[in-house]
């Protein structure tokens, strides 16, 4: 019986199901490898995930942090600069204020002096001579008007108290202060 089949064609039966079966166990042992390298694969791809996932979640609050940070920075360079605002304007009403009295004062000096003219000085000195006093008033010729004197000396305090402004303005710092250290 088996020489039956051992004619060419039963030979090349067996042959080609000798290869069959070498293959299937080669594919068997190809589809095991390259199982266990897939689950390999998709170990590392979730570790690669899972890392992505933490760097975004750190860089995500590193941001959120210096937004804060940004936000205490800006309220603290606010806080200066209405601070410096509040100072330098309360400092140029109390000068203009002190400017104006002192204007009224010599504007009330002026008028008692002018109506009474020998009440100026003590009883036992003399006045002046109509001469002299007719150079005194034209030594002052050249100088600004009461109003004008005022309104001169306004400006001078405005512009000073405009240049301090801007002086403790650029002092006011933009950066964060930095880190105290524990030494």
């Amino acid at each position: 019986m088996i020489l039956r089949f051992l004619n060419i064609q039963g030979i090349a039966g067996i042959a080609v199901s000798l290869a069959l079966a070498i293959l299937l166990l080669v594919q068997k042992g190809d589809t095991s490898h390259w199982r266990k390298q897939s689950s390999q694969f998709e170990q590392l791809y979730r570790q690669d995930q899972a890392a992505f996932a933490g760097t975004v979640a750190t860089y995500r609050a590193a941001a959120d942090a210096a937004r804060a940070a940004d936000q205490v920075n800006a309220e603290r360079v606010a806080a200066d600069q209405r601070a410096v605002n509040e100072r330098t304007s309360n400092e140029f009403e109390t000068r203009l204020a002190a400017a104006r009295a002192a204007a009224q004062r010599l504007r009330g000096q002026t008028a008692s002096a002018a109506a009474d003219p020998g009440s100026g000085g003590a009883a036992s000195l003399p006045s002046l001579s109509a001469a002299a006093g007719a150079a005194a008033r034209s030594s002052g010729e050249g100088q600004l008007s009461p109003a004008d004197a005022l309104t001169a000396t306004e400006q001078a305090i405005q512009l000073d108290e405009l240049i301090k402004w801007v002086r403790a303005q650029a002092a006011v710092s933009p950066s964060p202060p930095a880190p105290k250290r524990s030494d």
